[in-house]
């Protein structure tokens, strides 16, 4: 049988971050910058729902604005994901169909996985639940699938209430399920609380439908790593890592060279072209693209700046939000770039700060040269035309322009526009006093003899 109904998507995510030891929810965490929740749902969103309900908490107003433009829904009482998707499903009423239950905390799940999942419940006519399950080594700690000789479910069984002989099965519960949305109110009503906990368990879901006949089948994910869930930093650290290998990977099968992958950072809007090459030790943080063929030296720190092609960046650069790099250009050792667009050819080769500026094409901005672009209250401009030289150790003192060709002279502070093709020189008259470093260094010695001899 295949798929021919409307789908629905509930997401449990009113779980706090409690064991976090954090005051946002626990789907509010980021992984490589993007809260989890909003990995999950661009995954899900390719699946084409009709509907998307998110179950939050009390109180989650920035879990809100994360998920909009779908619809939330209140969680009262947090009392189990029993009681979480019946608020769900109260956000469906008259909802005909099929009905993705995922949790908030389990993000990298894949789209294969999810219809997989959801094409296992048409297996049989008289399939109204599938849940998908994952094979593990080690299954402890982890509720256990028990099947029948026909390979639907059984019963969901939690590993501290399993028996010796069931805690044999390494086959696990993942917490995603798909239901027949027609039955599903009735089956939540069903639900009751004798346990530990006092709370209402999904988990009980299949046993309900199996008294009215109803069969529940098994959808393996092939991928245990996309169904980790996260209740710990330490948890959450392990998924980072999962995504960071995967987008690793996904640049370097697109043409990107990387020496030592696991020392590369992604951000998740990361945008890197073919042929590009990384040594080790770079992080990439928010909205960074890099242009074809663009060489990244080690240790270079990323954040809102886009490198055209053909550019060699590092080591040790720094280019900060706003930074527009153009083809071919320089940047060296122990430059920082910040809200600057820099022309093609230029070349900031070490040692130098550009802030506010706007360079033109085939500038040499030399080492230790800097824009001064702030004076305690303000930020200004610094224009710099085409071919203009900017020599050692200058200080270019905004608001100031300097025109194309223009010639600034080692060690100059300039303070005034220079015109095009002049040479700006701004220093004190050199000084030479003949034999006064002798007599500086032997009256030096005779004071430190006196002492000497006093004490």
């Amino acid at each position: 049988m295949t798929k021919n109904k409307p789908l629905a998507v509930v997401i449990l995510a009113a779980g706090k971050g409690t064991r976090m030891n954090s005051k946002k929810p626990k789907v509010m965490h980021a992984l490589l910058g993007l809260p989890m929740i909003n990995w999950l749902l661009s995954s899900v969103e390719q699946l084409s729902p009709e509907r998307i309900v998110v179950v939050v908490g009390k109180g989650m107003h920035d879990l809100v604005a994360a998920v909009k433009p779908h619809e939330t829904v209140v969680q009262q009482t947090q009392d189990g994901t029993g009681s979480a998707l019946k608020a769900g499903m109260s956000a469906l009423d008259g909802f005909e169909g099929d009905i993705l239950v995922l949790l908030g905390d389990t993000p990298l799940i894949s789209v294969a996985t999810m219809q997989g999942l959801i094409a296992s419940r048409y297996q049989g006519d008289v399939t109204g639940i599938s849940v998908l399950g994952v094979c593990l080594d080690n299954p402890t700690g982890y509720g256990r699938l028990l099947l029948n000789d026909d390979e639907t479910l059984k019963a969901i069984r939690e590993d501290k209430d399993a028996t010796l002989e069931e805690k044999r099965g390494n086959i696990v519960n993942t917490g995603a399920f798909c239901l027949d949305a027609s039955r599903t109110v009735g089956w939540l009503e069903g639900l009751g609380n004798s346990n530990a906990q006092g709370e209402y368990y999904i988990t009980d879901l299949p046993e309900i439908a199996a008294r009215e006949g109803v069969k529940t089948r098994v959808s393996l994910a092939i991928n245990a790593a996309e169904v980790v869930g996260c209740n710990t930093r330490i948890d959450l650290s392990n998924l980072e890592q999962t995504a960071q290998h995967k987008m690793r990977e996904n640049f370097m099968m697109a043409g990107v060279v990387m020496q030592d992958p696991s020392s590369v950072y992604l951000h998740h809007d990361t945008k890197i072209a073919s042929g590009v090459i990384l040594e080790p030790n770079v992080y990439f943080g928010a909205d960074v693209e890099v242009g074809e063929n663009v060489h990244i030296k080690a240790f270079c720190h990323f954040e809102g700046a886009k490198i055209s092609k053909n550019s060699i960046i590092g080591p040790f650069a720094r280019l900060r939000p706003g930074s527009d790099i153009g083809e071919e250009v320089r940047i060296g050792n122990f430059v920082e770039i910040k809200k600057s667009s820099i022309g093609d050819r230029s070349k900031i080769s070490h040692l130098g700060y550009v802030g506010d500026c706007t360079m033109g094409e085939d500038v040499n901005f030399s080492c230790g040269a800097i824009t001064v672009n702030y004076d305690g209250f303000d930020k200004y401009q610094t224009v710099i035309g085409k071919g203009v030289m900017v020599g050692s150790n200058v200080n270019l003192v905004a608001p100031l322009t300097l025109d194309d060709g223009a010639f600034i002279a080692a060690g100059s502070t300039i303070t005034t526009d220079v015109p095009a093709d002049a040479l700006s020189v701004e220093r004190s008259k050199a000084e030479v006093r003949s034999g006064w470093a002798a007599l500086y260094r032997k009256r030096k010695e005779d004071i430190i003899k006196n002492k000497s001899d006093v004490s």
